[in-house]
């Protein structure tokens, strides 16, 4: 119990990832490779940090600033994205035939999730380190904390439909794309500065 409420205490944080997940959610398009997707990189993630990642990022500092100048950098492209969808009216609830295709969708769910310094962070060196404190059940631990992003994502992009009356007009989807790219912009801030 106590990995699985960790782990969803760290991921109910709104970021890049998760407006993603909602996004697609609310489009109804890919929804069960992004949830998949999204749920197996932070079980492989939890799952080396309960197997000693924490260790190995301690003995590579420059491991960390690199990988925070990388998000960075992906986070201000990434919003920069969604401003440009919402000026240009590219935010708009897709039609049939404008179905974006499942390459282009998994790439982007795979960069926004491995390309985040803050996933390390929080699935292998804060997760990885405290299930030290549950020995021997450490593994039990991740698992419940794997299960936990699971059900999460799940929730999320499935649930996202119940939204689709809100999402109903063209002007929600361009606020909604408005505020994924500031908060996009907002995290990528956070990161630059320290």
């Amino acid at each position: 119990m106590q990995g699985y409420l960790l782990s969803l205490s760290l991921i109910l944080a709104i970021g890049a990832q998760n407006a993603f997940v909602l996004r697609q959610g609310l489009r109804r398009e890919h929804v069960w490779a992004v949830v998949a997707v999204c749920a197996v990189s932070d079980a492989v993630l939890i799952l080396a940090g309960v197997a000693g990642f924490g260790t190995v990022s301690g003995a590579l500092p420059w491991l960390a600033a690199a990988m925070r100048w990388v998000g960075t950098a992906f986070l201000l492209a990434y919003g920069a994205l969604r401003f440009q969808a919402a000026w240009s009216g590219a935010a708009l609830m897709p039609s049939a035939n404008q179905a974006v295709p499942l390459s282009r969708v998994l790439t982007t769910c795979l960069l926004l999730t491995w390309a985040n310094p803050h996933v390390y962070l929080d699935t292998m060196v804060l997760i990885g380190s405290i299930s030290t404190h549950y020995a021997p059940y450490q593994v039990t631990f991740g698992l419940a904390a794997a299960l936990a992003s699971l059900s999460f994502f799940a929730g999320l992009g499935f649930g996202a439909r119940l939204l689709a009356p809100l999402f109903a007009t063209p002007r929600a989807w361009v606020i909604l794309e408005i505020v994924v790219g500031v908060t996009m912009w907002a995290i990528a801030a956070k990161l630059a500065l320290g």
